[in-house]
């Protein structure tokens, strides 16, 4: 009797924590719809295409092959780089919730008019959320840039 009364309890344990960590709406940073693709990216700042990436304050859209569902936004910041998905982390995606730059300084997202600063992706406008951020390394004496998620 012991035995069922433990193992019923370990199955419920279990069960709940198996359907609370594979739920959406887990995710704090996001909305719950927000997709998930694989990034995988690395980039040689050497090359002309990437020029902008080495002054801080520059930015660029990247959509190469596993650079996320809609490309991502990369800014060099004074300590580093921000590497920001461009789907809006605020609602779910739409055919017009693609983020993009404004006049070097600010993010928008199309659809409802939110705003993020581009350097450390801060809410200023609509949005309570920052946009979603990627991990990455830089090695220095390469100049090569590797995104990863």
């Amino acid at each position: 009797m012991k035995r069922n009364i433990y193992s019923t309890f370990f199955t419920i344990i279990l069960l709940f924590s198996v359907l609370n960590s594979s739920s959406c709406s887990s995710r704090e940073e996001t909305v719950s719809c927000f997709p998930s693709a694989p990034i995988n990216l690395v980039l040689n700042l050497n090359l002309p295409a990437y020029f902008t990436l080495q002054n801080v304050g520059g930015w660029m859209y990247i959509n190469e092959q596993q650079s996320g569902t809609r490309g991502l936004i990369i800014a060099r910041t004074t300590n580093g780089f921000k590497v920001y998905d461009r789907n809006a982390p605020h609602i779910c995606p739409d055919s017009d919730t693609t983020l993009s730059v404004e006049n070097d300084i600010k993010i928008i997202c199309p659809k409802d008019g939110a705003e993020w600063i581009t350097i450390t992706g801060e809410p200023t406008k609509i949005a309570q959320v920052s946009p979603k951020t990627y991990l990455y390394s830089y090695d220095t004496n390469t100049k090569i840039l590797s995104v990863y998620y």
